[in-house]
């Protein structure tokens, strides 16, 4: 059964500006890395997004507590003509924890872990980096959250949490989960179960 929003809830989210740890091709969990030139622009763009479609309206902001959301968080509010620091933070809206995998790339870690590495591209509903989660652990607490929503939000997570948030959204399986796109510098509206992509020039079913 497909994840739903509260009802008559209107729920923002974005992925973080672009990061230098994006820019290396790197799994980027719990470690951070700071945010690029682009990736500022891209969190100002948010800012923009979010400008023209709420303006000042009264939502609740909450971001990840990781540096690379709040950042972005605090740029798309100065870009709303807000407080900058005017939001919660919530651990439920972390990266998936990549364990012993964080900031490694594709091919270092396969030459550390082949046969996980293998295993994981099979099933990462179930198979977990040592010291780090699954995708069905991201599911449940990013469900949780969701299902505990009591006003209009504004949320800044991460790119594996808020494809997953999409993909329970959507009813998807997570093979179809793993390959939704992670865009930077756009925001997804959420009403019920339907997300819609918003995009500087309008928005994109």
């Amino acid at each position: 059964m497909a994840l739903k929003l509260p009802d008559g809830l209107t729920l923002y989210f974005a992925r973080h500006g672009q990061t230098q740890a994006n820019v290396e091709h790197r799994f980027s969990g719990y470690k951070d890395t700071p945010l690029t030139p682009l990736g500022l622009e891209q969190a100002a763009q948010v800012g923009r997004i979010l400008k023209r479609e709420i303006g000042k309206s009264s939502y609740h902001f909450v971001s990840s507590p990781l540096a690379r959301a709040v950042t972005t968080m605090k740029i798309a509010r100065q870009a709303m003509d807000l407080a900058p620091e005017g939001f919660a933070t919530d651990n439920r809206l972390k990266e998936i924890n990549l364990g012993v995998w964080d900031q490694l790339t594709d091919e270092e870690a396969r030459a550390v872990s082949p046969i996980l590495f293998e295993t994981r591209g099979n099933d990462k509903w179930h198979v977990r980096v040592p010291g780090g989660e699954n995708y069905a652990e991201v599911a449940a607490r990013v469900s949780d959250w969701v299902r505990e929503l009591k006003t209009d939000t504004v949320a800044i997570s991460h790119g594996a949490t808020t494809r997953i948030l999409r993909g329970l959204l959507a009813d998807l399986d997570w093979r179809a989960m793993s390959v939704l796109d992670e865009p930077q510098g756009v925001v997804f509206r959420v009403r019920g179960a339907e997300v819609v992509k918003l995009e500087p020039s309008g928005e994109l079913r």
